[in-house]
């Protein structure tokens, strides 16, 4: 791993200011849907993001992401998963990712995922998401309508990457007008009690799933981005090690599952970022967010957070459906939405190396690809 080497070579640009906003365009959405549909606390949401957005900002040196792990926030939010459940999930990602990446067997394990694998399972999440967040928007039909002109408009001004969190912000809008005097409060810990875990087959098969993201995503390809954009070297065991400190250290004290992400490293580049003050800046914004947030989550309007997570699921589906295999990755995406993205991994696992099978014997180059 890296040293706290960031912050003497970090400066002060707006580019840096503007980069911080680009890890936030589906950060924000899934952590305000987590804590208005669960009973976890926006503040210590918040207060996780910002802890770490900072730490492995100058941890690294560079540029880097912080962001909830995806799989395991669409089920807690669609209501697949119960709080103690998700809890659990993200201690057990954060367990396995710090021995794999300690052990320096990522890299090694990666290949078995395969890629239409990783495809499949975001696509699967992605189809959650889309479910809750139709079914939810329809609650007040009037305000998913405003909500949904607003997207529109972002998108047809070229913004679509920013469409969600233009959305949120109409949401933060209305729910101010509503709470009405908003009392800044600093978030508080909230330790775990070990009677609100649970460890079930569903928390297992939802880990299965989102260690195939992770795998995938948020350290293979985000370690290659980062020597694309940065020319720095961040290794997936280096990242896979970081992901499992960050949620061995930061669940316990009322954190969500959080990972890093190709995603979030594209989003900070895009919009200007280039050290690792842009991480300093957004932590900032973070904690700034939780002192004065926690007011506003209770009274956000559900129907206007159901269009939210619509378009979090069309972005997240639009990574899904670029894949080298698309029967593979639908049948991974259908039996996540019919069953559990656990199911759906081992259904993808199984048939990506069938199929890596049967076309080694058709070609005899060994290519499952």
């Amino acid at each position: 791993m890296g040293t706290l080497s960031g912050w003497p070579e970090s400066r002060v640009a707006w580019g840096e200011v503007t980069g911080a906003v680009g890890d936030t365009v589906t950060v924000l959405p899934i952590v305000v849907a987590v804590a208005a549909l669960t009973d976890l606390s926006l503040g210590g949401l918040l207060l996780g993001f910002a802890v770490f957005q900072v730490v492995w900002g100058l941890w690294y040196g560079h540029p880097m992401s912080v962001e909830p792990m995806k799989a395991l926030a669409a089920l807690v939010i669609a209501g697949g998963l119960s709080t103690g459940e998700y809890v659990v999930a993200g201690l057990l990602a954060g367990g396995v990712l710090l021995v794999v990446g300690k052990t320096g067997t990522l890299a090694r394990l990666a290949p078995y995922v395969g890629e239409p694998v990783v495809r499949g399972i975001q696509l699967g999440v992605a189809l959650i998401l889309l479910r809750t967040g139709l079914t939810t928007s329809l609650g007040a039909p009037p305000l998913a309508g405003l909500a949904v002109v607003v997207a529109v408009v972002a998108i047809l001004a070229g913004y679509r990457e920013v469409a969600a969190l233009a959305v949120l912000g109409v949401g933060t809008a209305l729910a101010v007008a509503s709470a009405g005097a908003i009392t800044p409060r600093l978030p508080t810990l909230a330790l775990l009690v070990p009677s609100d875990l649970s460890l079930t087959r569903d928390a297992v098969g939802a880990t299965a799933g989102q260690l195939a993201m992770t795998v995938g995503n948020a350290a293979v390809a985000t370690s290659l981005l980062v020597e694309e954009y940065f020319d720095a070297e961040a290794s997936p065991d280096d990242l896979s090690t970081s992901m499992g400190v960050m949620n061995l250290a930061a669940i316990p004290l009322g954190a969500m599952p959080m990972c890093h992400g190709s995603g979030g490293v594209a989003g900070k580049y895009a919009f200007g970022a280039r050290t690792a003050t842009s991480n300093v800046v957004l932590g900032g914004l973070y904690l700034l967010l939780a002192v004065v947030a926690v007011d506003v989550v209770a009274a956000f309007p559900m129907a206007v957070l159901g269009v939210v997570l619509v378009l979090v699921a069309i972005e997240l589906g639009r990574s899904g459906v670029d894949t080298s295999d698309p029967l593979l990755t639908g049948v991974v995406g259908v039996v996540a939405l019919l069953a559990n993205v656990g199911v759906a991994f081992g259904v993808g696992l199984l048939g990506y190396h069938v199929l890596a099978r049967v076309r080694d014997d058709g070609d005899g180059d060994g290519d499952p690809a």
